[in-house]
């Protein structure tokens, strides 16, 4: 039986243990240029100290008014890729594996002076309201989404994960709540993230794993659920996507479309149904901090990563002491033997 710390390959991509660092934005760049800086690298370090197999970086935008807020990172300058590869570099000397969630935040870009989306459509009465892009940048925004990629490959990077999720830009566009166009980007909600997917696939070695998170459930009224998730992750696996990161809501103020869980594991069902009607691997996220816990999703298949992400800020060694904790063999660093023998 597999279980949390039994290793995991897919494609060039090789994992000491079942064990993800989700993307969680640090909102630390002081100088707003989009580099990467001490604080990251201590950040991302320190997790691959501790033990977890497979480190995605932050939201990182393919353009300045792409963030969420300014202090976010960016690709959209070559300036930006040695930074990141010295993370990547000093992450891959410690055994982990680095991937890095490539964005667009869209209208939920709080800093720019006007955000733009799929329609002019604000995400609530205290957003901007943003500007719908033509056509012509939409293809241009694709462009952009290339370019970012192609300087994450440059940085080292093992994995590019695209961001689908959470209200952001290509989920503005794969969502009906959002997405009121009437050019071939309204007519085919999917055109956008599978033109990205695409893109992505053109500047990434053969051998590496493309991964998009996806809101699996949106909880907002009018908002879509799982049975429509699954389609559209079809058309965007068709596109080139490996391994479907599963999350959810986001794009709106949660309403009579559902509430989401409180209780631990609580998107591990969206996980679960995605990789089985796929027939693909997933990322489970979601209150998975309990080890035990995390390695039954694992054990009962119902995922085959598990990301850890507030228990990980709290903890940056919460891999090492999930392995002690479950009396797996914990490969520890010999500087800290003493504290798990």
């Amino acid at each position: 039986m597999e279980h949390l710390f039994s290793p995991y390959k897919f494609k060039g991509l090789e994992l000491k243990n079942r064990v993800v660092m989700p993307p969680m934005c640090q909102y630390s760049v002081e100088k707003k240029d989009g580099i990467a800086t001490d604080w990251h690298y201590i950040h991302y370090v320190s997790r691959a100290i501790g033990g977890t197999s497979f480190i995605i970086i932050e939201m990182t935008d393919v353009e300045p008014d792409g963030r969420i807020t300014d202090f976010d990172l960016g690709l959209w300058s070559d300036e930006q890729i040695a930074p990141l590869a010295r993370i990547v570099e000093a992450c891959h000397q410690h055994g982990a594996k680095v991937g890095i969630q490539i964005a667009h935040a869209g209208r939920k870009a709080e800093d720019a002076e006007v955000p733009v989306s799929a329609s002019a459509i604000p995400f609530d009465e205290n957003s901007k309201t943003p500007r719908a892009l033509s056509t012509d940048e939409v293809k241009e925004m694709v462009e952009k989404f290339r370019k970012a990629v192609e300087r994450a490959v440059k940085a080292g990077v093992d994995a590019i994960e695209i961001h689908g999720a959470h209200g952001y830009l290509i989920h503005q566009f794969h969502s009906p709540l959002t997405n009121k166009r009437e050019d071939e980007y309204g007519k085919d909600l999917t055109k956008f993230g599978r033109e990205v997917i695409e893109a992505a696939k053109k500047e990434i070695p053969e051998n590496m794993p493309l991964i998009m998170r996806i809101s699996a459930s949106e909880y907002v009224d009018g908002g879509y659920s799982i049975n429509e998730s699954i389609q559209f992750a079809k058309e965007y696996q068709k596109a080139g996507v490996d391994i479907f990161h599963i999350s959810s809501g986001g794009e709106g103020p949660i309403g009579a479309g559902g509430r989401p869980g409180t209780q631990a594991a609580y998107q591990v069902p969206l996980a679960r149904k995605i990789k089985e009607a796929l027939n693909v691997p997933v990322i489970a996220v979601g209150r998975l901090d309990d080890p035990i816990l995390a390695n039954a999703v694992i054990g009962n298949e119902e995922a085959d990563l598990v990301a850890v992400g507030r228990g990980m800020l709290r903890n940056p060694y919460w891999a090492l002491d999930a392995a002690a904790k479950l009396k797996k063999e914990i490969n520890e660093p010999k500087q800290y033997e003493r504290g798990f023998r």
